[in-house]
């Protein structure tokens, strides 16, 4: 990004730049306000209240599963509870020759905002991750964070996991689950797609690949599950053809099919889901979208989490975790999240006190 006009009319932010660098890169396309009764998704684009990004589209949140393996071990229903969903994975362990849920642990970024972006769902709370900018003890029974991140603990210490996670292999375990080696991952429905077709690939069944809502039921007995955009397309800030670029996003977001061919969820309001996700709506399950960060603390919780050392977009605290949780590091549930606590309470005193 040296070269002021060496980016292409048309391109997807970059994670690496930050909220307040936009304006500097790319052109203003409407207020949030505006836009919010068209487009999905807004919050990661934004700063200020002017939107510079929209989501190329968009995904659920939640758990694939392989359908064959869960009937195979008698599970008749999803589970809607942390408690239901560790009885569903030892019953595959009882049950079938498939490894219960698949961490993913070597490759390391599944073990991130797989996980992480579920953070709303358990509680339906759209806020739950702002909140998270002010929270001292966001490890604490109950709370969106402890509640996910117990899931993965507990998975582990039961021995419901690979037995070798220094072994894992992403592109392996996609062709793995498809066969029903593996039962369960954690991934949105972007993978959905990826593992029909290694399902395609492998001689297997590609209707075998289910998706399933985070396994939680709010206070107010509604099961939730967290939708949010994928890449967002911006204009060059400098681009000459900005009215051509404007465009060509629209088609590509309104009339070329793109959304629909990936099983992604349009960024537009009016178009219906994917059918990939009907499972969702036969369940009642309710999708939510996290809040955008009060003005003035856009990337705040990102810095709060560099600065504690728990990224929780990352993966090097769950590979801490499960570490714990298989007896190779010192500690334990309690310790470990007692420490997450501690490091977290001293970058929101110094941050966002």
């Amino acid at each position: 990004m040296s070269t002021p006009n060496g980016y292409g009319d048309v391109l997807m932010i970059p994670a690496s730049v930050p909220a307040e660098e936009f304006p500097t890169f790319f052109e203003p396309l409407g207020t949030v306000d505006e836009l919010s009764e068209t487009y999905r998704f807004q919050a990661p684009a934004s700063f200020d209240g002017t939107q510079y990004g929209i989501a190329l589209g968009g995904n659920a949140n939640g758990v694939l599963y392989n359908t064959a393996v869960w009937a195979e071990a008698g599970i008749t229903e999803m589970p809607t509870s942390s408690e239901d969903f560790l009885a569903a994975l030892q019953k595959i362990a009882d049950s079938t020759d498939a490894i219960p849920l698949y961490t993913n642990y070597k490759d390391g970024w599944p073990l991130g905002g797989q996980w992480f972006a579920n953070v709303g769902a358990v509680s339906g709370n759209v806020e739950a991750q702002n909140e998270m900018i002010h929270d001292e003890s966001p490890w604490v029974e109950g709370k969106d964070a402890y509640v996910i991140d117990s899931v993965l603990y507990d998975a582990v210490a039961a021995g419901l996991t690979e037995p070798d996670p220094l072994t894992t292999n992403w592109e392996q375990s996609k062709g793995d689950f498809a066969t029903g080696k593996i039962a369960t991952m954690v991934l949105g429905s972007w993978a959905i797609s990826q593992f029909q077709a290694a399902a395609t690939d492998a001689g297997a069944d590609p209707s075998n690949v289910g998706f399933m809502a985070w396994p939680a039921t709010a206070e107010d007995g509604v099961q939730y599950a967290t939708i949010g955009g994928d890449y967002n397309l911006a204009i060059n800030v400098n681009s000459s053809h900005k009215e051509a670029a404007r465009a060509w996003m629209d088609f590509l977001l309104e009339d070329s099919g793109f959304t629909d061919d990936q099983g992604m969820i349009s960024a537009l309001m009016t178009a219906p889901l994917p059918a990939n996700l009907a499972s969702l709506e036969e369940n009642s399950v309710e999708l939510i979208e996290a809040a955008p960060a009060p003005a003035g603390e856009e990337g705040l919780l990102n810095q709060i989490a560099d600065t504690s050392k728990v990224d929780v977009w990352g993966n090097l605290y769950r590979q801490q975790l499960v570490d714990v949780a298989r007896g190779q590091a010192d500690g334990d549930k309690d310790s470990f999240f007692a420490d997450l606590n501690a490091r977290w309470a001293e970058a929101v005193q110094e941050l966002a006190s």
